[in-house]
């Protein structure tokens, strides 16, 4: 079951950052839906949606995540928002190039680089 351990949240000003647990690719794809709306909770009262997810915890994810990060970047988009990712390991970031997902998202070396951007 998805519960507030599997994702840490942290406002810094307008922006939310998301950090998934390291064990995100164990995650079953009966719980997106239920994880997508633990993250998106907080967002609602925001006029535009600014998040960053933080990877830096995470060593692998594969189709789960992708679809939780696809339904979370709709739903930002969808109310004028931005979601970006940062802290993404090699393999990770070699994943979003092959699967063109990094055309979707901006993607940042590091937490810092993404609030900078976002601010």
């Amino acid at each position: 079951m998805s519960n507030q351990e599997d994702f840490r949240l942290e406002w810094h000003n307008d922006v939310v950052v998301v950090t998934p647990a390291s064990n995100i690719e164990t995650m079953n794809w009966d719980l997106i839906e239920q994880a997508a709306d633990l993250i998106m909770a907080p967002l609602r009262e925001q006029e535009v949606p600014l998040v960053i997810v933080d990877l830096s915890e995470v060593g692998y994810f594969g189709s789960v995540f992708l679809a939780l990060l696809l339904r979370c970047h709709k739903f930002v988009k969808s109310n004028g928002g931005e979601l970006v990712l940062c802290g993404a390991n090699k393999m990770a970031v070699e994943l979003l190039r092959i699967t063109a997902l990094d055309t979707l998202w901006a993607i940042y070396d590091n937490r810092e680089e993404a609030l900078n951007a976002l601010s």
